[in-house]
This record gives structure tokens, C-alpha cells and sequence, in this order.
């Protein structure tokens, strides 16, 4: 409880972008260059103490140690998938609980990260939904997550994209959102290409004007859930003020730097939305939007009535769409044996559930 009440005083370093970290050294009579040293300690160096900054004088360490700390979120479980997948369940300072996937692949490795606790949005398939939701993130919970991940992950191979497509909403949290995007691709915080980093949205119409403007050097994704108003109404309740012609005409519009796309990610649901029928339809959706479409078969969750289609059917429904001209891959589902589905560990740890399924 003393150190508790302690930490409520000391001034956490990670919260503040890097001008209001530099003001905040200069408060306490450190010469600007030291911001910039601080900030790549812990950002692009990981540093979670004071003492690990060497090049700092000793007298700077001990003030910043009195002043000041450096947050880490705890390790909860980690599982390891027989595929590589790592997905690892965090223990925020309030107790409450979020999910990070690394993701090794052939030609990049990918964290999938959180940016919410829960979610308000409700999609019938999610298990993160059937939770609800609990608070948003902090600027540096979402970054935190990062450096964490590359504390503890193998270091070969090096994270390489990040995605919020993890828990939550995040155009639904653009405050702390933001702040943490500029860190990730930060040459000198994180230092990751903006290319690389991608918000995923369920589609938010009202939002997706303003990521555009505040944070236009990162990809968009939109979680289209079905091509038809009412299979999607079904699938995503929110939905049924954000019909798919308006979220079109959002997509249209936003600020795509040049060879960047709109990415849709599309989760083909056994009878739901993987139909012949289906697949003209989002054909005729996407007409006129510079886009790649993902399609992932559905990672069936526990307590959910939902499966997952046959092969035969995802490849029928890629070869719609390819015929039709359109970008279109199909992401292999990772991490099945470890819960690696938004929400599934989170949730069996809740329930003092087995936190695999091997």
C-alpha cells in the first residue's frame, strides 16, 4: 500500500508524448538534449529503469528515480501455439486484463495489439464482445504492449507491423490512440514504417474522417462483417446506424497516401456470409474503392453459435472476387491451440477455464 501511494506521486515518463516530456525535464532543470535521450531509452531501447539510461549522469538517474517512473504492464499468461503464434494476456495497474498476439511469418512478423478493455460494439462473434466493456486504454497501456512484447518475444524474427485489430474499438479511442501511433512510428520512439502500422475499424463513419486527418500516414482497415445491410445488422447490432453505402462513401473519401489501399477484412461465416451471393454483392460494395480485401475463415470461439466454412467454399468465394479484378488473399487463421481469437483468453481466465485447447 506505501508503494502504492508513492507511485500515485511519481510522474509517469510514458504518458507523455515527446514535447510534454521535454517540457516536463525542463521543469526539473535538465538540459534539452537529455529529453531526447530519455525518450529513445525507453522507446527504442526498451530501458524499464532509470539505471539502464548509462548515459545519463548519475545525479539525472537518482532525480528522475525520486521524480518520476516507468510503468510495465505484468505478464498474466503467455501461450505458445504449435504454429509460432505467442499470445501473451496482460495484467493492467488496475487489475483489469488485455491480449496481445505476435504473429511470425515468412516476410514480416505481426503484433496484433489492444486498444480497449472490452468492447461497446457487439458483434455476435466476437468473444471480446459477449464482455463488454470496461474503459479505454492509455496512450501508453497501447504502446506499452509493444515494448513488452519485445522484452519478451523472441528478438529473431524483430516485430515488424503492428495492428490494432486486437480488443476493442479503437476509433472509439482516438485520444489515446493517436498519441500512441506517433510513438510507434516514431524514428526515434519505436521506429516503425507507417506503412506497416494499421487501425482496424468495425466502422465507425463518424470517426474515419478524423483518423484520416489526425493520423493519415497509417493503413485503415474496416471489418465489414457481411456485404448486405441486414446479414450485417445481425452480425454487428451498431451497425444499424452505419449502413455499409455510407461506410463506402467514408472509405472513398479518406486521404489514401499514394499506392496505399483501404484494407476490408472479411470473416467468412459458415451459412452467414460465405455464400455465392454474398461474394457479388461485396463485389459490387467495394466498386470504386482502391482496396485489398482479407478474407479469413472464422476461428470458432467457445459459447458462440457460429463455424467455420469448409475450404472449398473460402477458396470458391476468393476466386469470386479475384475474377472480378479485386485484390484478395486469404489470412491463415494462427494460434487455434492457444486461443489466439480476440477475447478467448481473456475470457477463460475470467472463468478459470483451461487457457488452451490443446
Amino acid at each position: 500500500m506505501v508503494i502504492c501511494l508513492m507511485a500515485m506521486h511519481l510522474d509517469n515518463l510514458k504518458a507523455y508524448p515527446f514535447a510534454e516530456l521535454a517540457a516536463r525535464l525542463a521543469e526539473w532543470g535538465q538540459k534539452p538534449f537529455r529529453a531526447r535521450q530519455v525518450y529513445r531509452w525507453i522507446y527504442a531501447r526498451g530501458a524499464t529503469t532509470f539505471e539502464e539510461m548509462t548515459d545519463l549522469s548519475r545525479e539525472t538517474r537518482a532525480l528522475l528515480a525520486e521524480r518520476a517512473m516507468l510503468p510495465t504492464l505484468e505478464l498474466a499468461h503467455e501461450s505458445v501455439s504449435a504454429d509460432g503464434t505467442r499470445k501473451y494476456l496482460f495484467r493492467l495497474p488496475d487489475g483489469e486484463t488485455v491480449e496481445t498476439v505476435w504473429i511470425p511469418e515468412a516476410d514480416r512478423t505481426t503484433l496484433c495489439i489492444s486498444s480497449q478493455v472490452g468492447c461497446a460494439m457487439g458483434c455476435r462473434f466476437c468473444l471480446t464482445a459477449q464482455g463488454g466493456f470496461t474503459r479505454n486504454l492509455e496512450s501508453w497501456e497501447i504502446v506499452e504492449q509493444v515494448l513488452a512484447v519485445r522484452r519478451l518475444a523472441p528478438p529473431q524474427p524483430p516485430i515488424t507491423n503492428v495492428v490494432m485489430m486486437g480488443m476493442g474499438e479503437p476509433l472509439m479511442n482516438l485520444d489515446s490512440v493517436v498519441p500512441a501511433l506517433e510513438k510507434l512510428v516514431d524514428d526515434q520512439g519505436i521506429g516503425l514504417a507507417p506503412r506497416k502500422v494499421t487501425v482496424s475499424t468495425v466502422g465507425v463513419i463518424p470517426r474515419i474522417p478524423e483518423l484520416g486527418a489526425r493520423a493519415p500516414y497509417v493503413n485503415l482497415a474496416v471489418s465489414l462483417g457481411a456485404s448486405r445491410d441486414p446479414v450485417r445488422e445481425a452480425l454487428i447490432p451498431v451497425a444499424k446506424g452505419w449502413r455499409l453505402g455510407e461506410l463506402m462513401a467514408a472509405c472513398r473519401a479518406y486521404p489514401l497516401p499514394p499506392r496505399r489501399r483501404v484494407f476490408f477484412e472479411y470473416i467468412l461465416i459458415k451459412g452467414v456470409n460465405d455464400g455465392r451471393a454474398d461474394a457479388r454483392e461485396l463485389i459490387r460494395l467495394v466498386h470504386g474503392v482502391r482496396c485489398k480485401i482479407n478474407l479469413m475463415a472464422y476461428n470458432p470461439s467457445p459459447g458462440l453459435p457460429y463455424e467455420r466454412p469448409d475450404p472449398e467454399t473460402v477458396l470458391a468465394f476468393q476466386k469470386m472476387l479475384s475474377d472480378a479484378g479485386l485484390r484478395t488473399i486469404i489470412r491463415k487463421s494462427r494460434g487455434q491451440d492457444v486461443l489466439a481469437a480476440c477475447g478467448q483468453l481473456r475470457r477463460a481466465q475470467e472463468q478459470g477455464l483451461p487457457l488452451s485447447v490443446c
